[in-house]
């Protein structure tokens, strides 16, 4: 899963949206998409607006970067984990935006039995391992987007790691076991959501963080306003970098304390292999001029608690 920039997460600043997503896109070394199958993961968690769900010129923009590029196929597959995920959908306009763009949104509630690959158990902390949408397992380029939020049930952050666990199962298709209530109740919660994400890969992650959840989320909390896109093809040096951006403002105690590298969701995805396995790895490359300061500070905070 490594890839040329795997150690590089970019940074922009600026209103604009679509601008800003565009020049991530073009330096960034991801797959040529012409003919490709492309499976989007978005954050559409619950019924609310951003920052607590993915903003919809932030969808909007990556989408058409990605049709532009000459994608064949492309697919965006969602569970909701508050809510009802059609309605959310529904609710945040994809469906609408479905339409419009032609691609498939995929609602995974609804998914068959063999829409599933189940992933075994051994190794993992999940007791009877978990079932994964083929989507992400089958596509030939996949693509996340995600915001910059605080978690009060037990993960501590929700940034792309955390994003991961709206491509697994909440119930066996049978419904005769509840794989959530497994991962909510786990003490080792963030462990596992970081094993999830051993079993699909990623070319690209964009995270909006031109607002944020310091406090509180993933629905709501204390808002902050750091103006930026950030964007990497590595999941673990992204959510290094967000954590001390969540620092740099100010946040919980669980996102404050110790060594990034050192928090769980971190520092077990490292431990797969999934990204990088520590701050040195990482390079910050700021794309304008109002980046450059934050970046420095991030920096600072990488070399003192990374």
């Amino acid at each position: 899963m490594a890839s040329p920039a795997a150690s590089e997460v970019y940074l922009i600043r600026g209103n604009e949206r679509k601008t800003g997503i565009q020049a991530l896109w073009n330096e960034i070394e991801i797959p040529p998409l012409a003919g490709k199958r492309v499976a989007l993961k978005a954050n559409y968690n619950s019924d609310d607006p951003f920052p607590a769900s993915t903003h919809p010129e932030t969808f909007r923009s990556l989408l058409e970067q990605i049709l532009a590029a000459g994608a064949a196929e492309v697919t965006l597959a969602e569970r909701s984990g508050m809510g009802q995920t059609r309605a959310v959908l529904e609710n945040r306009g994809v469906f609408a935006l479905a339409e419009d763009f032609g691609f498939d949104a995929v609602v995974l509630d609804d998914l068959p039995a063999d829409g599933w690959e189940r992933i075994d158990a051994e190794g993992l902390h999940w007791k009877r391992g978990f079932l994964i949408a083929k989507v992400f397992r089958d596509a030939d380029v996949v693509i996340q987007t995600c915001c910059l939020k605080t978690h009060r049930f037990g993960g501590h952050v929700t940034l792309s790691l955390k994003n991961s666990v709206g491509l697994v199962a909440r119930h066996d298709p049978d419904g005769t076991y509840d794989y959530m209530a497994e991962l909510h109740a786990s003490p080792h919660q963030r462990s596992m959501i970081a094993e999830i994400n051993r079993f699909y890969p990623t070319d690209l992650i964009v995270m909006d963080a031109m607002q944020g959840f310091a406090t509180g989320g993933p629905e709501r909390g204390s808002l902050i306003e750091p103006g930026l896109l950030l964007a990497s093809t590595d999941r673990v040096a992204l959510d290094a970098v967000a954590i001390a951006l969540l620092r740099f403002y100010g946040s919980t105690p669980q996102v404050m304390k110790g060594r990034i590298f050192a928090q769980e969701q971190i520092a077990r995805a490292a431990e797969l292999g999934v990204g990088v396995r520590s701050a040195d790895e990482l390079r910050l490359v700021p794309l304008d001029s109002g980046s450059k300061s934050v970046a420095t500070e991030i920096r600072r905070i990488l070399d003192l608690t990374g």
